[in-house]
Formats: C-alpha cells, sequence, structure tokens
C-alpha cells in the first residue's frame, strides 16, 4: 500500500514540498540555494508550451471544417471570462471595503524605498495592456516561439488553423493527421519532464521559506489570510456554483486536478502544468476543440485569483497609507483592473507588476507603496496560481458544456473514478 502511495506523482511532490518548507526553515541559506532547482523545472515545462498550445490549437481548427465554430467558441470563451473575471475583481473590492483591510498601518510613503520597487513599474509599464495588444503579432513567425509569447502563438495557431482548414481534404487530412502525431511526440515529452516535479517542487518551496522565512508572513499577516479566505470562497462558491450547473461537483474536480495543483503550489506558476491541464480536460470529456481555445486564452484572459488580488491588494494600500477614495475613485480602480489584468501571464511575479500597472495609473495611492508588500508577494503568488488554475479549468468545462460539447457521461465517470490518476498525463 504504503509502495503504491510513494509511486504516485501527487505524494512525491506533496513529500517534496515538505522537505522543501523544513530545509529552508531550519537552514536558509541552503533553502535558497535550492531556487536553480525549481527555476530549471519551470524552464524544462516552458520549453514546450509554445508547440504544445500552437500544436493543440492548429490540430483543432483544421479538424473542424466549419470554421465559423471556432470563432464561435472563442467568443463564448471571451465572454465567459470578462464576467467571472469581473464578479472575481468586484468580490476583492468588497471584501477589502468590508473589513478595511489596512487600517491602521498608517503607513508613510516617503519612509519607503521607491528604489526597491521602480524593477516593478518599469516591468509594468513596459507591459501594460496597450503595449501587450500591440505585440500580439511577432516580428518573425518562428519569434513567437523563441520569445515563448503566449498570445502570439496564439495568434499564429490560430491563423495556421484557418489555413490548414480551408486546403482541399486530399492535403487537409494528411496534414491534421501529422499535426497530431507532432502533438503525441511533444505530449510525450512532457509526460517526461512532469516527472522532475517533485524536484522543482522541492527546490521552490525549499527557496521561498529560506530566502523570505516565514517570519516575513508576521506582518501581513491578516492581507494574507484575506486573500487566502477569499479565494478559497471564491472557489468553493462562484466556481462551485459554476461547475454545479455544468453537471459536476467543485471539490470532485479539484481531488481530479490534484497532481497539477500540488505542482503549481511547490513552483508558484499556473504555466507549469498547462500542457497537462489540457490533456486532463480532454480525458475530463471537453471537446478538445474547445480546450484547445479555452485553456491557453485562459492562461491571459481568466485569471481569476490574479483579480482577487489586485483590487484586495490595491484597497489594502489605500486603506494603509490613509488615502481616501470616493466611489467614482474606486470604480476606476475595477476598470482599470480590468484593462491590465489582461495580458498577464500564469509565471511568477506576474501579479505583482500587473498590480504596479494597475497603480501606475491611479496617482490617488502613493505607487511607492508596494515596497511593503514584496516580502510576501511569494506567499501570494502561490494562492493566485491555484486559484487561476481552478478557474481556467473549470471554464473549460463550462464552454464546452455551452457549445453543447461536453461528454457528461465520461465526466461523471471520470470524476466519480475511486482513482483519479489514471486520468494522469
Amino acid at each position: 500500500m504504503l509502495k503504491r502511495a510513494l509511486s504516485l506523482l501527487y505524494v512525491q511532490v506533496l513529500i517534496a514540498i515538505v522537505i522543501g518548507i523544513l530545509l529552508g526553515a531550519f537552514y536558509p541559506q541552503t533553502g535558497a540555494a535550492m531556487k536553480p532547482l525549481g527555476d530549471a523545472f519551470v524552464k524544462l515545462i516552458k520549453l514546450v508550451i509554445a508547440p504544445v498550445v500552437f500544436l493543440t490549437i492548429v490540430h483543432g481548427i483544421s479538424s473542424v471544417r466549419e470554421a465559423s465554430s471556432v470563432g464561435r467558441v472563442g467568443l463564448k470563451a471571451i465572454v465567459y471570462f470578462e464576467v467571472v473575471s469581473t464578479f472575481a475583481l468586484v468580490i476583492g473590492l468588497v471584501v477589502a471595503k468590508v473589513f478595511q483591510t489596512g487600517s491602521g498601518f498608517n503607513i508613510d510613503p516617503a519612509a519607503l524605498d521607491s528604489k526597491v520597487i521602480q524593477g516593478f513599474v518599469n516591468q509594468a509599464q513596459r507591459d501594460s495592456v496597450v503595449a501587450h495588444l500591440m505585440a500580439i503579432i511577432p516580428d518573425t513567425f518562428f519569434g513567437a516561439f523563441v520569445n515563448g509569447d503566449l498570445l502570439q502563438v496564439l495568434f499564429l495557431a490560430v491563423i495556421t488553423g484557418f489555413a490548414i482548414n480551408a486546403l482541399p481534404d486530399r492535403l487537409r487530412e494528411p496534414t491534421v493527421k501529422v499535426l497530431d502525431t507532432m502533438a503525441a511526440i511533444f505530449f510525450g515529452v512532457v509526460k517526461i519532464v512532469v516527472m522532475a516535479a517533485p524536484i522543482g517542487a522541492f527546490g521552490a518551496m525549499a527557496f521561498t521559506i529560506g530566502a523570505y522565512g516565514v517570519r516575513s508572513l508576521a506582518n501581513l499577516a491578516e492581507l494574507v489570510a484575506t486573500f487566502y479566505i477569499t479565494s478559497f470562497l471564491f472557489v468553493v462558491v462562484v466556481l462551485g456554483a459554476i461547475a454545479r450547473f455544468c453537471g459536476f461537483s467543485i471539490f470532485r474536480f479539484i481531488n481530479y486536478i490534484r497532481e497539477e495543483l500540488l505542482i503549481v503550489l511547490g513552483t508558484s506558476s499556473s504555466e507549469s502544468v498547462l500542457p497537462q491541464l489540457m490533456r486532463k480536460m480532454e480525458r475530463l470529456g471537453a471537446s478538445p476543440k474547445v480546450v484547445g481555445l479555452t485553456v491557453p486564452l485562459g492562461y491571459s484572459f481568466n485569471l481569476d485569483g490574479t483579480n482577487i488580488y489586485m483590487t484586495l491588494a490595491t484597497m489594502f494600500l489605500a486603506y494603509a497609507t490613509n488615502t481616501e477614495l470616493t466611489l467614482t475613485q474606486e470604480l476606476t480602480i475595477l476598470l482599470v483592473a480590468m484593462l491590465t489584468s489582461k495580458g498577464a501571464s500564469g509565471v511568477t511575479g506576474a501579479g505583482f507588476i500587473t498590480l504596479a500597472a494597475t497603480l501606475s495609473v491611479i496617482p490617488d495611492i502613493p505607487i511607492a507603496a508596494l515596497a511593503v508588500l514584496i516580502g510576501i508577494d511569494k506567499f501570494m503568488s502561490e494562492c493566485r496560481a491555484l486559484t487561476n488554475l481552478i478557474g481556467n479549468g473549470v471554464a473549460c468545462v463550462a464552454v464546452s458544456r455551452w457549445e453543447g460539447e461536453l461528454n457528461k457521461e465520461k465526466l461523471d465517470k471520470v470524476l466519480h473514478a475511486k482513482h483519479s490518476d489514471v486520468a494522469t498525463v
């Protein structure tokens, strides 16, 4: 029994996380030195993300004779993302106002070192939504793969898929078979890379605890606790309601993707499991066409955890710096956050950069106050990534049901299986 349990990937990852926490807590310097292990694992995953996304989307579009259905799926996905993401932003804002998280800190921004956050501000300016939209078209076809820009890869995949779709059957059908074979090869690479997940999770967690320490949570425990509780309630109540409407339990779904959640917990990056999530959604009964569009698109447009964090943290800084905001200013925060949250990737630190982008266009809240969040952002990013991952999984199933291409019988069978690890990539 024990031997079988230890052979499961999620058990290995869980053990690695515990060992990493202990190493970082008792031997901080050694724990901090483990950072390259976590970074290397994330780099290995990112190595195959672009080709997996490209091949999956191209295969999905080129396999559908009615090209208009692809546009319909994309539109439905965008509508779903906007509604749920906006709801997440509102929840973060309302929770912050109700509990007035940050009140009593009396932070003087003038006493903070603004140089600490200047790098994030510069990055936020470079990654503004306008700049991101302007850069969706790569300089060269292969440039998108070299840079690893997911939106550029998505753009290329869509136009390539439509181009193949327009070919006569004598050319289209063999091309689709080649794409299917290439996708299988890259998913095989992913399967090999994921075997190193325990090492990556160990290194990332040991570094986090070793570099920042558990004590770094103490000073801002209220914000951290509020964010974690809010995210948990969002998953259980909001995403749970959507899941129930689609005919499944959110808790069974979380159990189904437990391995991916543990990997994300260790690496603080939802991108580290993107290929596995896509394959698992297909095995859950979601249409491959819907999976190929909604999951990659969701990594840029459906970041529920990041949205909750943005409005909650923004209001926290307002209260902490005794900045009075009018209703109009609060609505402005919502509108700005709706824009700046688009294009934020699922990698570690993206949420903090996006927050900096939001504050940079709201002069009422001193942007120098961001410095107080740097010490705990690594802990916040884990919750952001976990919430984003669950949100994208639920979105994929919801859009599949909306499109009428969800295999309900398969969904029930997989989620009610005694050992859902058989569906692991």
